[in-house]
Order: structure tokens, then sequence, then C-alpha cells
């Protein structure tokens, strides 16, 4: 495995490459994130822009993945134009697509630029008030997709029991399936009676649409009183309240936690209905994800091998107080 700081580099030469592809000025290009893709912030006198690289099979086994982005991005431009919501504004190449292909330093990428967003993220001190303002702008998201009807070649994760617990998916370099087996005995066990006990819940489940996957309190720019969403890498079809699970997810453990579920729904309901009698469910759910997510991440990133045992653990406690509901 390669370095992280040697990922970096070899990923920021095709950041370059691709930069070539779009009418933007020579400018600073910054380091972001390296994880699920790997984020650069371009600043120019035509402002600041995100240069996306993405990871390959981002989006499931056999995927194309400039589709996939494509697709991203199609939904993208329908919220700008059918809501008030803030979401990222894409920029096309100069030839006029959403996407290209950049090759650099013997990695070749799709990857993608969106008009950074400007704000506070508050993933680590986020208040009650920052969780309805959330919900709400979530109510609105459901409702356009609700209403929007996607275009021809529309491509996205499909979020349902086979995706979250099959072999749908790849996470780092590896299928899902072998997350399933890399993870300890314990763990996997404790997995499987999520899988089992959601076959009903998800099969029963009737609100279904497009969703956002990742809204939890990082993925959410505060401005004022509104809030920006942000990293719709994740999207794809599945239940609204898996949606309402992840934002909520991280707070489960703290003793405040059903002030946090309140502001939400109470947030949410201005706009949709929302039944939370699953939510407990749904945020295992997710813990699940989030857990296998990390095991084939860990063979590919140095940063969250360093991290996958206490990753486990916590796994473990989450699904501990899920269960004692």
């Amino acid at each position: 495995m390669l370095s992280r700081r040697s990922q970096i580099a070899r990923l920021r030469a095709v950041a370059l490459a691709a930069l070539a592809s779009y009418a933007l000025p020579d400018g600073r290009l910054t380091f972001v994130t390296h994880g699920e893709n790997t984020t650069f912030r371009h600043e120019s006198a035509a402002g600041r822009f995100l240069v996306r690289v993405h990871r390959l099979q981002r989006h499931g086994q056999g995927v194309d993945a400039a589709a996939a982005i494509d697709s991203e991005i199609s939904w993208l431009r329908a919220i700008r134009a059918d809501t008030d919501l803030d979401v990222p504004e894409p920029l096309h190449t100069r030839d006029g697509d959403d996407t290209v292909v950049a090759a650099a330093a013997g990695e070749s990428r799709v990857c993608s630029v969106l008009r950074w967003m400007d704000g506070r993220i508050y993933e680590e001190s986020a208040r009650p008030v920052h969780l309805r303002r959330l919900g709400e702008a979530m109510a609105v998201l459901h409702h356009q997709a609700d209403v929007w009807t996607p275009p021809p070649g529309f491509v996205r994760i499909a979020w349902d029991h086979d995706t979250f617990f099959g072999d749908v998916m790849v996470y780092g370099d590896i299928t899902a399936g072998e997350c399933w087996r890399l993870l300890p005995a314990a763990v996997r066990a404790r997995f499987e009676s999520v899988a089992v006990r959601l076959a009903d819940i998800m099969a029963a489940d009737r609100d279904v649409g497009l969703i956002h996957a990742d809204l939890h309190p990082g993925n959410a720019v505060f401005d004022g009183e509104r809030v920006k969403l942000i990293d719709f890498d994740d999207c794809g079809t599945g239940p609204r309240l898996y949606e309402l699970a992840v934002a909520v997810w991280e707070f489960r453990l703290r003793p405040d936690y059903p002030a946090y579920l309140a502001a939400l729904q109470a947030g949410y309901l201005g706009r949709r209905t929302v039944d939370l009698t699953a939510i407990d469910d749904y945020i295992a759910l997710r813990q699940v994800a989030f857990a296998l997510w990390c095991v084939g991440m860990a063979r590919v990133n140095p940063e969250f091998a360093a991290r996958l045992d206490g990753s486990l653990r916590w796994s473990l406690a989450m699904l501990d107080a899920c269960e004692r509901r």
C-alpha cells in the first residue's frame, strides 16, 4: 500500500490534469480530503471550486462511473432549478461535459468540478437547531425527488437490502462480500442479525425514493440561518427513514440524543410526514454499512487501517444501544 502522502500526491497530479479541461484560470490547488474520493480546492480569479477525483468502482460492481457521476450532477442541476435549496453548482468542461477522465502519475480517474460552498460545518459541535434546519432541507429534497422525472440513462445506487448486506458494492479494493469475510466472527454474527431484522422492515417500507444517503452534519454547510447540502456522492434510491437515521446516527450514544431526534423530526414535518418507529433499526443499518466500508477502505488507505479496530468496537456499542430501545 502506498503511503497516504504518496496517494494524495498522485491524485493531485490527476486533479491538475483534469483542470486543463475546464475554462478556469491558473490558480492554487489545496488538498481537502482523502477518503471515498480525493478532493482539492482550486482558487483563482474565477473563484473557488471543489475538484473531485472519484474512486474507482465507487458505485458498485459493473457500474459505469462516468454515467453514475453524470447522473448525480443531473440531480444537482434539477434541485437547483426546482427548489431554493443550496446545493453545489456543477461546472461544465470546455466541451460541455459534466465529467472528464484524467490521467497522470499512473492513475486514470473520472473527475468533476463543483463551485465551492462557503459557510461552517458543525460536524463535531452541531446543536439541535442545526438538525432542525437539516430536517427542513431534507424534506424539501425528498419532495423535489418525488415530483422530478430523472432523464434517460439516469443510474445511481439502489440502496436496498441486497446493496447494504450483499455483494453489490466495492469498498476500497475489495467487494462487500470480502469485507464480510474479513470481519471478526463476533462482529459478523451481530451484523448478520441486523441483516435478518432489516429484511422484513425494508420490504414493508413504502416511503422509498431518491435520497442523499449521507446527509449527516458533516455534509451540511451552515451560512447564517441557511443550510447548504454537499457531497451527494452516495445519492441513490433508498428508504427516506434511512436518510433521517443517517442525520442522527452519530448522536445515538449521547445522553441528549432525544433532543437531536426531536429537532430533526420537527424540521422534517414542516413539509413531509415521517414515522420514526423503525429509526433505531435504520441507525443499526447505517452502522453496519459504515463498518463494512471501513473494512474495505482500510485495505487502501492507511488512515482507515489505523482506526479500524476502534470503528468495529464503536459499531458493537451502537448496535447495543439500538437494540435496548
